[in-house]
C-alpha cells in the first residue's frame, strides 16, 4: 500500500527554522513529483512547493519563496523541506503528496494523487 507519512512538525518561535521529513512507505518515491501543502483553521489548502523526481524542477509560493527550500534524497526515499524566518501565519498543518508527473498547476490539491497525514507547525512565542 503506498503511503506517506510527514514528520518534523513541532512548535517554534517566530524567526525559528524546522525542517519537515516526508517519507515514503510501500513505493519508490524516485518515481514521483512530490509537493508541499499547507492548510490553517478555516482556510483552503495552499500548494507551497514541489519538485520533479530528479529534483532539478523546484517551485515555490510567493508566501514561503526565499525562506523555505525543498529537497529531496532518493536513496533514502525522502523529501524534506527546511524552513526558515517561520512567521505566526506559517502556522498550518503541513501535507506532502505525490504525482506521477509535476503537473503546471502544481498548487492545486486535485492535481496530485497521493497524500499523507499532515504535520502540525505552530509558530508562536
Amino acid at each position: 500500500q503506498l503511503q506517506l507519512v510527514e514528520s518534523g512538525g513541532a512548535l517554534v518561535q517566530p524567526g525559528g527554522s524546522l525542517r519537515l521529513s516526508c517519507a515514503a512507505s510501500g513505493f519508490t518515491l524516485d518515481h514521483f513529483a512530490i509537493g508541499w501543502f499547507r492548510q490553517a483553521p478555516g482556510k483552503e489548502r495552499e500548494g507551497i512547493s514541489c519538485i520533479s523526481t530528479s529534483g532539478h524542477r523546484t517551485n515555490y509560493s510567493d508566501s514561503v519563496k526565499g525562506r523555505f527550500t525543498i529537497s529531496r534524497d532518493n536513496a533514502k526515499n525522502t523529501v524534506y523541506l527546511q524552513m526558515s524566518s517561520l512567521k505566526p501565519e506559517d502556522t498550518a498543518i503541513y501535507y506532502c503528496a505525490a504525482a506521477f508527473y509535476l503537473a503546471a498547476g502544481w498548487g492545486k490539491a486535485s492535481t496530485w494523487d497521493y497524500w499523507g497525514q499532515g504535520s502540525q507547525v505552530t509558530v508562536s512565542s
